[in-house]
This record gives structure tokens, sequence and C-alpha cells, in this order.
């Protein structure tokens, strides 16, 4: 019914069925993985009106620590997770799949839950790392690309030759709007919109 797919591996199918509606997927060195798709097979579709919570767990010495990160359904059959950015251990110990062992390796949960309750729950927690994680991380990035490049071309004030068509800029004062800039970014990522 499901399957799972990890950049650079195989398609998984070989889920554990550890409820009535709840399955699980083992996943080895979990901290390689950036992102997810968990996909229904098309062998068999859900019950109407159901559709499969799918939850994430690390590996945790005091059992599994789950987080949401979204569902499917039969008019959603695939999704994409981003879990890289996940922390281990900021999930909710509360799980949905019964006590489960410790386990070295990171799990994927699929819950099969009534619609109606799986989009308030999505709603409710919405634990799906996207747009945000993602625009942070562009920022930085774009900014120690724009911090290297100018620092490249950086000169003391001995080496300088005047010339007076040109305007100069200390790299300290590059440095200062840097920080400022990845401080207030932090703070608030939609500080920009203000």
């Amino acid at each position: 019914m499901f399957g799972i797919i990890v950049s650079g591996r195989l398609v998984q199918t070989d889920f554990q069925q550890v409820g009535e509606s709840q399955c699980l997927f083992n996943l080895e060195d979990a901290e390689k993985i950036n992102h997810i798709v968990v996909f229904l097979t098309g062998q068999t579709p859900f019950p109407q009106e159901m559709g499969g919570a799918v939850y994430f767990s690390w590996p945790n010495e005091s059992g599994p620590s789950w987080q949401l990160l979204g569902h499917l359904s039969n008019s959603k059959p695939s999704a994409i997770f981003k879990i890289s950015s996940l922390k281990k251990g900021e999930g909710s110990s509360a799980s949905p799949f019964g006590l489960q062992k410790a386990s070295s390796l990171a799990q994927i949960g699929i819950s099969i839950e009534p619609l109606p309750q799986l989009t308030q729950q999505i709603a409710a927690t919405d634990t799906t790392p996207s747009s945000i994680n993602s625009m942070v991380e562009f920022s930085q990035k774009m900014l120690e690309n724009l911090f290297n490049y100018m620092s490249s071309f950086a000169l003391t004030q001995s080496q300088m030759t005047p010339s007076p068509q040109e305007s100069y800029v200390p790299l300290s004062t590059l440095q200062q709007w840097y920080t400022k800039f990845q401080r207030r970014m932090e703070q608030n990522p939609y500080f920009w919109k203000n």
C-alpha cells in the first residue's frame, strides 16, 4: 500500500504493521537523509474519507520522539518531506504507534485516520520545515557568498591607489551589516516585509 524513497537509495515498500491502522518503515543512516518521498503504491487505495498521517522519528535512547510531517490521501497520493533540519528529540513522545523499543534506526510511521482529523492535526502542528527554513538557509548562503566575494577584493589602506571616481566601503561595515542581518533573520524571518 505504501512506499518511501530516500535519495540515492532503492524504493522501500517493506513496512512493518504495528497496529490495525499503523505501519512503520525503518531508515538507516538518518543523518545522511535530507528528503523523503512517501507515496501510495496504487495497489490499495485508502477507504472512503480516510487518509494517512505521516510521522518521522529520530533514534533516541529514551524511545521514539515523533514529529508529524503531513498526510497522504487518495487525492494526494504522494508527498516530499524535508527532514534534514528537524532536530532529534523535539517531537512528541506520545506515540501513535504504541510502545516501540528504542532503536538505532530512524522511522517513518503512517497512521490511517479520518481525513477531517488529519487536516486538523496538520493545521494544529504544522511541523513541516518548508518555506521558512529554506528562506533562512538561502538568505544565509547568499550573504556568506556576498561577504566572501567582497572580502576577496579587500585591501589595506596602504595598498589602495587613490582614485577619485571610486567609492570605498570598509570591510568592517559589511561585516557589521552581515551580523545584524543574520540576527534579524533568526529572530523573525519575515522582518524584511515590514
